[in-house]
């Protein structure tokens, strides 16, 4: 089973739409878990965030305004790639911001070493669970994992080696910037990867085979 790039129209089309739907709303939310679980076990933010808070340095800008432009430079990244926008790429935007407010709310602050590792790795895990589950719902990424997918189709190699490459470049850029960095925030880098290679196997939808071409009738 592998990963599709396929046009905004072509998605819609695609079949198995309500499956796809529930799929992409479900990892989502599941990401939206995993980023709240890794922020209340207080070990590292992820690195994208190291990033965003190393520009803040430098620039007077609000955090949420340099994610934004962050996102945005990164889908002009997707032009040479050939990678397609999807209601995946809107949904993720949305429903990962609410979703995380929502989760925020309700997971108080984590204690205790042992409870904060606990709860940062299991946010690992579902963010990989989530991850996949979005991307293989075929409604296209959001800007981040678009350029992971969009790399991993145009060379070949894996979703574990592109992710934690991409990892580990936000990071040192963001470090060099003055952006914190924690053990977690190492151990992201490195274990997110693996994580969503992992499941991407189980969670990609198979779509349905496009019917033949009838051959036209000849004349007798």
């Amino acid at each position: 089973m592998s990963l599709t790039n396929l046009s905004p129209l072509q998605q819609l089309r695609a079949g198995r739409l309500t499956l796809r739907l529930v799929s992409l709303i479900v990892g989502l939310l599941f990401f939206a878990l995993a980023m709240a679980l890794m922020i209340r076990a207080q070990l590292g933010v992820d690195p994208w965030n190291v990033l965003h808070l190393g520009i803040a340095n430098h620039v007077p800008l609000s955090l949420g305004t340099i994610a934004i432009l962050t996102g945005a430079l990164v889908l002009v990244s997707w032009i040479p790639l050939k990678q397609w926008p999807g209601l995946g790429t809107v949904a993720n935007v949305l429903v990962i911001g609410l979703g995380l407010d929502l989760f925020l709310a309700i997971i108080p602050p984590i204690s205790g070493l042992g409870w904060q590792i606990t709860a940062f790795l299991l946010g690992v895990v579902i963010n990989g669970i989530g991850g996949a589950m979005y991307i293989g719902s075929h409604f296209g990424a959001g800007p981040r994992d678009g350029l992971m997918t969009g790399l991993h189709l145009n060379t070949g190699l894996s979703i574990r080696l592109i992710r934690t490459g991409i990892e580990l470049t936000v990071l040192a850029i963001g470090w060099l910037l003055g952006g914190p960095v924690g053990l977690g925030t190492v151990a992201y880098a490195l274990l997110i990867g693996p994580s969503i290679q992992f499941f991407m196997r189980f969670m990609i939808i198979r779509l349905p085979e496009p019917a033949p071409a009838a051959e036209p009738e000849t004349c007798r």
